[in-house]
């Protein structure tokens, strides 16, 4: 499933802190006034839609090895992109390199600095439109950039060996599609056959030549990174389905002159961001309980170069690691943190596994890009009051880039991080306040529920998919729980709903609900519940499990894990969630799944759905309307064309708000 992120040497970037509160809910002084019952104005809901797609959002970032320039990719709409450049330094002017001829929009992304941080490397489709080829451009010399490949399919993440002569890609050959299950998946029909197109690794010497595959034709390799004496690759890949088997895979090397390919460790669970240290003797990574390939969480471990046993080198975290890099000295480790609903920075003492923060802030920060230092970053910075824009400078000391969102202010209300305790367990979330709140009147609230459950919700900007900003702006309180399952308090946490889903974590979801309205002017009788993925799951279940919501909203949620075992096309994340297959002990599948209870529903609930969804397919929102349609439950069901898990039409997204927001004005108000 899928959605789609101190300590004594604590740095804060003292603006973006205060911008989100962590005071009380409420202090009243008098007894609150019912709210006034209206459908959200339609103006108002135009508004906030248009403020939210006039977002201009960002892909790669990437700091240079010196730490001096940086290049970031700006999304242009319609499937396009452009990569920028600039200076480090505060006051730098951003300025666009482009292998288009005339300086045509195209997609050009996946930015990567040469070692001598005077070439850049990166892809674009400028021959050919979805075709991307691997360009360099001499940033310090100028001149234009230089096509090194005529491939066939999908490239990504290039990256320069040590020495600058080769550089190496991520092929998939005759591709079909674009890779990842949150894309629409091809129809299947005729005679199906388990077909599939392998990502593998491959180089080309940095001033031309052929591009020569390495990795073996049978194995889908998700992530590379180059020893320091520039012969090996670590790698992470399994063999088969790419979208599948990310699940299971495993940690590889690799000679880079083609030679032997081994396995070093095969972990319990998953693992992502393999990278050696600086000596070449050892490789860190991340392992933990992850249910999507995007969403990284969980520990740090270290495992010999040759192979052998991994050592976890963050065993008591409170927190889940969402990157990693080794400091120059060897000894030490920089890493991402989830912490709390916060993002933070660390760092991890190999000799005893001390952990020193270096910043901690509610705001998101990702694509992060650290320098040869270790101390020079370069990222995406967002919140529920500033749009994303990027950021660059030493950890906690940073300075902002771009301003291409500076014209942008929210139209939602003020967010603040609240805290309960349920079974032992601290829990934490985020409460968005209706805009323009009064004290002395009374909201209702939606519950939305994060997609993971390997995941967490963060301080963010809203995206040009959110009803929960337009629920804001038109008077309703939005809660945003992090229960077990979720990243944020360690690993333990998040493997606290392993062949348990919809019991504790639900048990947390509805301490958090009765929390919040009790702390807050919310109507106890008007509060729904709402969710994707995981979180349309959860919907789907709680409305299973309770009269307490009003009304309910299920986007691409699971109403049967039994048949859903057979449908989806990832369901290898299930294994280590449930314990075995749905073949080999089917029952702990029934007992989670929301189609056991059925009987039980009275909730009003709207279902959505895209048809090419591969995570969760549209049969499994299609036997839970079904349901209560012949149990005469009020409900709809919408199932959008050519749409995927990430629904990608803007006008599909536009249209799924204003169905959603309708629906909470007739059941809530």
């Amino acid at each position: 499933m899928r959605i789609w992120r101190g300590g004594t040497a604590r740095i804060v970037l003292i603006f973006l802190v205060a911008a989100i509160s962590v005071q009380p809910l409420l202090a009243q002084t008098a007894a609150p006034k019912p709210t006034v019952k209206a459908p959200t104005d339609k103006s108002r809901l135009n508004d906030v839609v248009q403020a939210l797609s006039s977002v201009r959002t960002f892909g790669q970032v990437a700091v240079s090895p010196d730490g001096e320039q940086l290049a970031w990719v700006e999304n242009a709409g319609s499937g396009k992109s452009a990569i920028y450049i600039a200076k480090s330094a505060e006051g730098s002017v951003p300025h666009r390199i482009t292998a288009a001829s005339g300086g045509a929009t195209r997609s050009e992304d996946s930015p990567a600095w040469s070692p001598d941080s005077k070439r850049l490397a990166f892809l674009s489709d400028a021959v050919k439109p979805g075709q991307p080829q691997l360009y360099v451009m001499n940033v310090s010399g100028g001149g234009s950039p230089k096509r090194l490949t005529d491939a066939q399919g999908l490239l990504a993440s290039p990256g320069w060996s040590p020495d600058g002569k080769r550089i190496a890609l991520l092929w998939t050959e005759n591709a079909e599609r674009a890779a990842g299950p949150l894309v629409a998946e091809t129809p299947r029909t005729g005679v199906i056959t388990e077909t599939v197109s392998e990502q593998r690794l491959a180089v080309i010497d940095s001033g031309g030549g052929k591009l020569e595959a390495l990795s073996p034709e049978d194995m889908y390799v998700y992530e590379y990174d180059w020893a320091p004496d520039g012969k090996h690759f670590v790698t992470t890949a399994a063999p088969g389905n790419g979208d599948d088997n990310w699940y299971v895979a495993q940690v590889y090397t690799l000679d880079a002159s083609g030679g032997a390919w081994k396995s070093i460790h095969k972990p319990a669970l998953q693992i992502a961001d393999p990278i050696w240290s600086p000596d070449g003797k050892s490789i860190a990574f991340i392992s933990g309980l992850m249910s999507d390939e995007v969403s990284v969480g969980g520990d740090v471990f270290i495992v010999s170069a040759q192979g052998g046993e991994a050592r976890n080198v963050t065993p008591t975290m409170k927190a889940s690691a969402s990157w990693v890099r080794w400091m120059p000295d060897g000894q030490n480790l920089v890493i991402g943190q989830d912490i709390d609903g916060y993002t933070g920075i660390a760092t991890v003492k190999l000799s005893n596994g001390a952990i020193t923060n270096l910043w901690q802030g509610p705001e998101q920060l990702s694509q992060v890009s650290v320098a040869a230092d270790g101390t020079h970053t370069a990222m995406l910075c967002e919140s529920f009051t500033r749009p994303v824009e990027v950021w660059t400078g030493p950890v906690g000391a940073w300075h902002q880039v771009t301003k291409v969102n500076s014209d942008l202010k929210p139209l939602w209300g003020e967010a603040r991080s609240v805290h309960w305790t349920n079974d032992d367990f601290h829990l934490q979330g985020w409460l968005l306040y209706p805009r323009g709140f009064d004290p002395a009147k009374k909201y209702p609230m939606v519950v939305q529920v994060h997609g993971g459950p390997g995941a967490m919700a963060h301080s963010s900007w809203p995206g040009s998919h959110s009803y929960a900003a337009v629920l804001s702006s038109a008077g309703y309180f939005v809660f945003f729980p992090n229960p077990r399952g979720s990243f944020g308090e360690g690993e333990a946490f998040t493997r606290a709903n392993v062949k348990d889903f919809g019991y504790g974590d639900f048990r947390d979801i509805l301490a958090g609900v009765e929390y919040v309205v009790h702390n807050a002017p919310v109507e106890p009788e008007h509060v729904g519940i709402a969710g994707w993925s995981y979180g349309g799951y959860m919907t789907m279940w709680a409305v299973t499990q309770t009269n307490r919501f009003a009304a309910a909203f299920a986007g691409a949620g699971i109403a049967n894990y039994q048949s859903y075992y057979g449908q989806n096309q990832i369901d290898q994340w299930m294994i280590p969630f449930f314990g075995a297959s749905v073949y080999d002990d089917p029952q702990v599948y029934a007992r989670s799944s929301p189609i056991t209870f059925i009987k039980k529903v009275k909730t009003p609930t709207l279902v959505i759905v895209g048809d090419s969804d591969g995570e969760c397919p549209p049969p499994q929102s299609l036997e839970f309307w079904h349901a209560l349609k012949t149990l005469g439950v009020k409900t709809e069901l919408v199932i959008y064309e050519h749409e995927g898990h990430s629904f990608a039409d803007p006008k599909h997204q536009r249209d799924v708000i204003e169905r959603v927001v309708s629906w909470f004005d007739t059941y809530l108000r």
